[in-house]
């Protein structure tokens, strides 16, 4: 291998077969579906592209499990949590649910106590 020589993207583009553009769409869509499925009082909050960030949609459940997916825009997002039938809120305007605060609280200690189980 030569000193500047790099691994090539398959001819789709997106190195290691990572799905792109339409199949992309339609996996996260797929998972947030599961995940509004399988958790009970989902809630989704639109967060601003920032100078690191793209636009995401973070989805967030009674217990404060949540996760994030990146979306086009904030009309996305909207129109996403509409399809999803959950509600949807700015996060620059309402904040974040103490319940994700709580969970990763919770999730913090049980990592540290798995964490010490080991050792």
């Amino acid at each position: 291998m030569g000193l500047f020589s790099r691994r090539r993207p398959d001819r789709s583009g997106s190195p290691s077969g990572a799905p792109t553009g339409r199949d992309a769409r339609a996996e996260t869509l797929a998972y947030l579906r599961d995940f509004v499925s399988t958790r009970v009082g989902v809630e989704a909050y639109v967060e601003p592209q920032t100078n690191v960030t793209p636009t995401t949609l973070m989805l967030v459940a009674t217990d404060g499990e949540w996760t994030r997916r990146k979306v086009p825009d904030e009309r996305a997002a909207a129109a996403l949590a509409r399809d999803l039938q959950i509600p949807v809120y700015d996060v620059q305007r309402t904040g974040y649910p103490q319940r994700v605060r709580d969970w990763n609280a919770r999730q913090r200690i049980e990592r540290k106590r798995r964490a010490a189980e080991r050792a």
